[in-house]
């Protein structure tokens, strides 16, 4: 069983910072690329950042600027690092990750279950 368990959402001024984290644990082969998505509750969910298992990068313009992910591939963890937060930011932030199980060749996508990012104007 593999789960993902995000952390350090909250209520932050406009202006300031957020860092949040999710860690997968469980039976892991290995794990390829992982990501950071946000919704708004009545529309889609939308793609924040991503970082690949080399360290490659890849932002929303949105965020592009303000935040960074990275990942400590030893910890099964990446981050999201979150500067001059906005209002328009205030959103459940999911994280994912590509994970293979270590009988499978194939990897899957596996989520976490969001932690609330509220920015006050």
């Amino acid at each position: 069983q593999v789960q993902l368990v995000e952390s350090g959402g909250g209520l932050v001024q406009a202006g300031g910072s957020l860092r949040l984290s999710c860690v997968a644990s469980g039976s892991i082969g290995s794990i390829g690329r992982m990501g950071w998505y946000r919704q708004v509750l009545g529309k889609q969910r939308e793609l924040v950042a991503t970082i690949s298992s080399g360290g490659s990068t890849n932002y929303a313009d949105s965020v592009n600027g303000r935040f960074s992910i990275s990942r400590e591939n030893a910890k099964n963890t990446v981050y999201l690092q979150m500067n001059s937060l906005k209002p328009e930011d205030t959103a459940v932030y999911y994280c994912n990750a590509e994970i293979r199980l270590p009988y499978e060749l194939i990897p899957k996508l596996y989520w976490g279950q969001g932690t609330q990012v509220t920015v006050s104007s």
